[in-house]
């Protein structure tokens, strides 16, 4: 729940023209009312738009939500659901965000579901049990891979200045593309990408984006500044 229009130009004054890395999907996750503004924005770059949330029905009485259709109605084709902070501080379940999940897949926009584990269930070697538990409940509602771009974002590691290491990162990393395999399929675990999100900066992406089983960064604070074109290059 950042910026205004103020920001959004000066953000895409550096971030269209980049440059950007050709071999990299960049994907901007922006508040609903400026949706309409930043695709407008960004149309024939590089630059894509994602929601920043939206909820499991086409339309009715959910006042204040946002539909899949509207947010495509928007020139926008992804979504970001299950965010650690609409588990956390909007209490969502994993059931609900399964079920979001699922919707706006049949809806046909692309979808970045989160994962990831609270400092104490970390603490408590819990951090796995969370991630599977979190993606069980999507489970029966995804049946095209695809469109599915799965971000890893340990709690204790977002805002705080505090990362995993890119071993702890990588360790999580290879035991949900592991899941995938026995859950899934061994070609869904080799194909889908899975993101790391929490506290990725311009200094440590390289190190992150090195790792074999982190296929790219789901970015906060550090998306606000021009640091972040270099972390799109990451991987140059």
């Amino acid at each position: 729940m950042n910026g205004d229009k103020a920001s959004i130009d000066e953000i895409c004054s550096w971030l269209v023209p980049g440059p950007l890395d050709p071999n990299t999907e960049v994907v901007v996750g922006v508040p609903g009312c400026y949706l309409q503004y930043v695709a407008d924005k960004v149309a024939g770059s590089q630059v894509a738009v994602a929601a920043q949330n939206c909820y499991k029905a086409g339309k009715g009485a959910f006042t204040g939500e946002l539909a899949p259709a509207m947010i495509q109605d928007c020139g926008v084709n992804w979504v970001i659901l299950g965010h650690s902070e609409r588990r956390n501080v909007f209490n969502e379940t994993d059931q609900l965000i399964g079920e979001k999940v699922g919707f706006a897949l049949q809806s046909g926009l692309n979808v970045l579901p989160c994962i990831g584990e609270k400092l104490e269930e970390r603490e408590a070697g819990k951090t796995t049990e969370v991630c599977f538990r979190q993606l069980s409940a999507m489970l029966p509602h995804i049946s095209d891979w695809s469109k599915v771009v799965l971000a890893y974002e340990p709690v204790w590691a977002i805002g705080t200045g505090k990362t995993a290491t890119p071993a702890q990162a990588q360790e999580v990393h290879l035991a949900i593309r592991e899941w995938l395999g026995q859950n899934v399929s061994p070609e869904v675990a080799a194909a889908v990408r899975i993101l790391y999100g929490g506290s990725v900066t311009a200094a440590n992406c390289k190190e992150l984006a090195a790792c074999p089983d982190i296929d790219g960064s789901l970015v906060g604070g550090a998306s606000l500044k021009k640091d972040f074109i270099a972390i799109v290059n990451a991987c140059q």
